[in-house]
């Protein structure tokens, strides 16, 4: 007789705790903030959250409406070679039966849930509500946030959705302390902050030589351009290179190229929290669609970003105080791409911009609607 490689034990209790599954990039993660806001308002009780990277556990914790944060190293490794997986199905099982939305369409995810005891009754699928035609991510969370799972059918949350929209990030005073005792290890405690982000989590996947096949690059003599109207328009501010450690090299070599004082390569010691903290604080961003991109909308960073194949429709940045975002576009060849996008059109977008004025005004923010979120200035930006 064969024995089964696992059979899944229902809890025999239930939990309030709503629990929700995504293992996303770090911008996935801070769009997810709109879902956790509605289950919050709607269950009354913190959302529990099952998710995998580096990035995760940082980003979410403390945040409003967040409760465990349940973190995976890797959800593809096999199961048994995969402690973390078992740990996680453990504290799933033991922590009984809830209201399940899973946010990712994959066979590893409904796995684990399996294991856990979670089965189809429970959950909430996106694959069974795909995204409408033109709605923004953010706008589907929110919907999915009103469905309910057949084992909950007959009974519905005991609270109501937000008329919130977007996505928000707090900072909490633990990390606005640990950024003031930064910039002035720094030198720049009492400077405004430019931020720029020229790189994304394929930037340096392949290393440099394949930077142009990268969608959304875009080339370092147009950084260079742009960086350096920057500083010629804005020459009390400090201009701070974001990225992620790999990209320390990107930034040194543009500021290199780069005669300009004030540039200041950051790549190397920025933590979640205090990347988070930093877009909280910074008067504006200049940078590529990425995970900052998003994490600063949540955080009403001004910002003009670029875009390559991705649909600015589904995923502009979008927070929910309105922080204006303006989108630049570009072709390349007649298909979408960021380096049909010229340094021109950058400096033009920029000069635009409403920029945040320094701490201790926040006089500027209440003027700004969500109508600001896309402006529309010809010819490419949106």
């Amino acid at each position: 007789m064969l024995t089964p490689r696992f059979r899944r034990v229902q809890p025999p209790w239930t939990c309030e705790r709503p629990l929700v599954v995504r293992f996303g990039a770090f911008g996935d993660m801070v769009l997810l903030t709109a879902l956790i806001r509605e289950l919050h308002a709607e269950y009354r009780v913190p959302v529990d959250v099952l998710t995998s990277g580096s990035w995760s556990e940082p980003l979410l914790t403390g945040q409003p409406g967040v409760g465990t944060v349940y973190s995976l190293r890797s959800r593809k490794t096999p199961y048994w070679l995969a402690p973390d997986q078992r740990r996680v199905v453990g504290a799933l099982r033991a922590r009984g039966l809830s209201a399940t939305w899973l946010c990712d369409d994959d066979d590893a995810a409904r796995r684990l849930l399996n294991r856990a005891g979670v089965g189809a009754d429970w959950i909430v699928d996106v694959a069974d509500h795909p995204r409408l035609p033109e709605e923004h991510a953010t706008s589907q969370w929110r919907r999915l946030a009103r469905m309910l799972p057949r084992a909950r059918a007959g009974a519905p949350p005991p609270g109501a959705p937000t008329a919130d929209l977007g996505c928000e990030l707090r900072v909490g005073d633990a990390q606005h302390a640990d950024l003031e005792d930064w910039l002035g290890a720094r030198g720049i405690a009492a400077a405004p902050l430019l931020l720029v982000q020229m790189g994304n989590k394929r930037t340096m996947r392949r290393g440099t030589r394949r930077l142009a096949a990268n969608h959304k690059y875009w080339p370092p003599e147009r950084w260079r351009t742009a960086i350096l109207h920057l500083r010629a328009r804005h020459p009390r501010h400090a201009i701070l290179l974001l990225g992620t450690g790999p990209e320390y090299v990107l930034n040194q070599a543009l500021i290199e190229q780069t005669p300009v004082s004030g540039l200041h390569n950051v790549a190397d010691d920025l933590p979640v929290p205090r990347l988070v903290a930093l877009l909280a604080r910074a008067a504006g961003l200049l940078t590529v669609d990425s995970g900052p991109a998003h994490a600063a909308a949540a955080v009403a960073c001004p910002q003009v970003v670029l875009f390559g194949r991705a649909l600015p429709s589904l995923y502009r940045p979008w927070g929910s105080a309105g922080a204006p975002v303006l989108v630049l576009t570009g072709t390349q060849g007649g298909e979408p791409s960021m380096q049909g996008i010229t340094a021109a059109e950058v400096i033009a977008a920029w000069d635009l911009l409403a920029l945040r004025d320094p701490p201790g005004r926040d006089d500027q923010l209440s003027a700004f609607t969500m109508s600001d979120v896309t402006r529309t200035t010809p010819p490419s930006v949106t």
